[in-house]
């Protein structure tokens, strides 16, 4: 059976196979949407202003896509490399919901497959998920990293 950790970082993933899964949660908040937004370079009104996005389809301010995409990998990259090193080799993300700028969410990987490296370590097949409190999935992802 896959071992399933807690994602405390004092405990190393342990063994990689098909089927490992890691998650953790993160709370946005107005501020740090409109923060990392700005640091992105993206000046939507939708990650800035509460006035212009309590007016749109969302009835509120959202988190751009780079910022909940950004979580989604971060996870990867630094729960991966407890152990081993890392590198990300693609990421694909399917913006299905808005994630707002005041909610909880889930972030979560799973290990869809492992592929021997020609020189050494590994390729790992992942599907990642950004899922709301609600149980909404919000975000759906594809990544391949590289550890050994």
């Amino acid at each position: 059976m896959p071992h399933t950790p807690d994602d405390n970082p004092q405990s190393p993933p342990g063994p990689i196979e098909v089927g490992y899964r890691f998650a953790r949660m993160h709370r946005f908040d107005p501020r740090q949407v409109s923060a990392f937004a700005h640091a992105a370079g993206d000046d939507n009104p939708l990650h800035h202003d509460a006035g212009i996005a309590a007016c749109s389809r969302f009835g509120g301010l959202i988190a751009s896509a780079t910022h909940t995409g950004s979580l989604l990998m971060g996870l990867a990259a630094s729960h991966l490399s407890k152990d081993s090193n890392v590198v990300g080799v693609s990421f694909t993300l399917e913006l299905l919901k808005p994630v707002f700028a005041d909610e909880e969410v889930a972030l979560a990987w799973i290990v869809d497959k492992v592929e021997p490296h020609p020189r050494s370590g590994s390729f790992l097949e992942l599907s990642g998920s950004v899922t709301g409190a609600d149980g909404t999935l919000r975000l759906s992802s594809r990544g391949r990293v590289l550890v050994w």
